[in-house]
């Protein structure tokens, strides 16, 4: 919902303003350039402007709810409202809350919450919510009981002055958070097209590390149903990052996979990550990446145990990121849902019959290395070697 003539686009962020002057400008530079390219790609006009440590996008009223859209799904960016320009003298402003009053407000509790940031305008905050409250009572007290809720309210105008311009808007739209894409260095995603893995990306990529998505080939234990649901995935997080390149490094792990399978019972699935992450380490030297983001959460899985976690870990010298570590099963589905990778990573696949029968949940290094083949390291870097470079 908007006020009548909206015709912008206020942006806030959140972890930005922590920074020292001269990291926030960078990042706000990075933020505006990030809404530029999610503008674009999506064919929404507007202009991004950077003023008052606050960017905004200017619009019409025709296109202000799709580049609301749009900023709310930028990386970086706590909330967004689409709201009407006017002028910072009270009367002003009290006649834009007036019509947005009449055009928008038919029942319920409502609250004005008036922010001032020009000190040297001759009335405060509290003077402007409590004259608007009052203006807007009056402009529908005709038509309906009108009910104040300063705590909860059904509906709440919002008013923020700057210097020289004034906005009125009626909603905050939440935003993802963290920090623009572009901020912190790349790093490796591997992308298995389950439910965690993009994910686990997503949440890499809102702290400001763009991806370099990596999907492992298993072969004849894969499938095209498992590729494929690892490209739409891929495909449905690079419209999160239009102006990055997100087309996936394929590794070939097939014959490796085979051989696991073959050789191994006890302790397969974590010589099949260790495979992993040590072609993971040999792409990344290649690409300059910075560590290795995963979709493994403690406990979730038998090779997922924190037990297990150590073991596998050790196989790189590379910082593995887990940001779905302490996460249940049912947030990490809801956030698949939110971010609309959910579908693509149900699509049936054959993975599955990699597991072994007897699953190991407590491993020990030794046994673990005695027992996988001699040769699984120098496999995984001739893989890495081997990886080909695809279109998602």
């Amino acid at each position: 919902m908007h006020p009548p003539g909206a015709d912008t686009v206020l942006v806030r962020h959140g972890d930005v303003s922590t920074k020292s002057n001269t990291v926030k400008r960078y990042m706000e530079g990075l933020l505006v350039e990030n809404l530029e390219a999610m503008l674009s790609a999506r064919s929404v006009p507007g202009t991004v402007e950077n003023r008052w440590s606050r960017p905004l996008i200017h619009a019409t009223e025709e296109t202000v709810e799709a580049a609301t859209a749009a900023a709310t799904d930028t990386f970086g960016v706590v909330s967004a409202s689409p709201a009407r320009t006017v002028g910072t003298g009270k009367e002003e402003i009290l006649d834009v809350l007036v019509e947005t009053a009449r055009a928008c407000y038919d029942g319920g509790t409502f609250a004005v919450d008036a922010r001032r940031a020009n000190k040297r305008l001759p009335y405060d905050s509290e003077d402007l919510a409590r004259e608007g409250g009052t203006a807007i009572w009056d402009a529908v007290a005709d038509e309906f009981e009108p009910e104040v809720d300063l705590d909860d309210p059904d509906l709440t105008f919002g008013v923020e002055v700057r210097e020289d311009v004034a906005f009125v808007y009626l909603e905050m739209r939440s935003g993802p958070g963290g920090l623009p894409l572009g901020a912190q260095e790349q790093t490796i995603a591997m992308i298995s097209g389950g439910i965690d893995s993009p994910v686990a990306a997503y949440e890499m990529m809102k702290r400001g590390s763009p991806i370099v998505p990596v999907y492992v080939d298993l072969g004849p234990y894969g499938g095209i149903d498992h590729e494929a649901r690892a490209m739409e995935t891929v495909r449905t997080l690079s419209r999160y990052a239009p102006n990055f390149d997100m087309s996936v490094y394929e590794i070939p792990g097939g014959e490796t996979v085979g051989l696991l399978v073959r050789e191994m019972e006890q302790g397969r699935m974590l010589s099949l990550r260790r495979f992993f992450y040590q072609a993971a380490e040999h792409l990344a030297e290649r690409v300059d990446a910075h560590g290795i983001v995963t979709g493994e959460a403690a406990g979730q899985k038998s090779s997922q145990t924190v037990q297990n976690l150590a073991i596998t870990s050790r196989a790189t010298d590379l910082p593995i990121h887990r940001p779905l570590l302490t996460w249940d099963k049912a947030d990490i589905v809801e956030k698949a849902r939110e971010i609309g990778t959910f579908t693509d990573s149900t699509i049936d696949a054959g993975c599955n019959r990699v597991a072994p029968d007897r699953v190991e949940t407590n491993a020990r290094l030794e046994p673990l290395l005695e027992s996988e083949p001699d040769d699984l390291f120098d496999r995984a870097a001739d893989a890495a070697r081997n990886a080909e470079l695809v279109e998602p």
